[in-house]
């Protein structure tokens, strides 16, 4: 996972991540991730630091293997910033999710991720 931190090489670390998401590779998942890393799901509380976002991911093993397509991706500079739509699996209901990524790099890994999308699809594989 050798990036230089160019925006050319931040597009495809993104890429990779998430490939990597798909086939459920949490060590590479990890590994593209600062120390000080935060995940922060719009509608939900950030999650602060590798560990915590190792414990977050590692959640996810035993969920089946979903499809994340993305639509656009630019980088600039360190900064990525996709839209997709993740097909996934939540509660044994398959779910839609149009989301809008945003990456920001430093020395070649992710230190920021925001994800903003609408969290009731989500919410609805949970309701009977």
């Amino acid at each position: 996972m050798a990036s230089d931190g160019t925006a050319q090489a931040n597009d495809a670390l993104v890429r990779d991540f998430m490939a990597a998401w798909e086939r459920r590779d949490t060590a590479f998942i990890l590994e593209c991730f600062t120390e000080d890393a935060v995940y922060h799901s719009m509608p939900l509380t950030p999650i602060v630091g590798k560990d915590a976002i190792g414990a977050w991911v590692r959640g996810f093993e035993d969920v089946p293997a979903g499809r994340l397509e993305v639509g656009n991706q630019v980088a600039s500079g360190t900064v990525v910033m996709n839209e997709r739509t993740d097909f996934i699996t939540l509660n044994g209901r398959p779910v839609t999710l149009p989301i809008c990524g945003v990456f920001e790099m430093v020395d070649g890994r992710i230190r920021a991720w925001r994800e903003y999308f609408d969290l009731a699809p989500a919410t609805a594989a949970f309701k009977s």
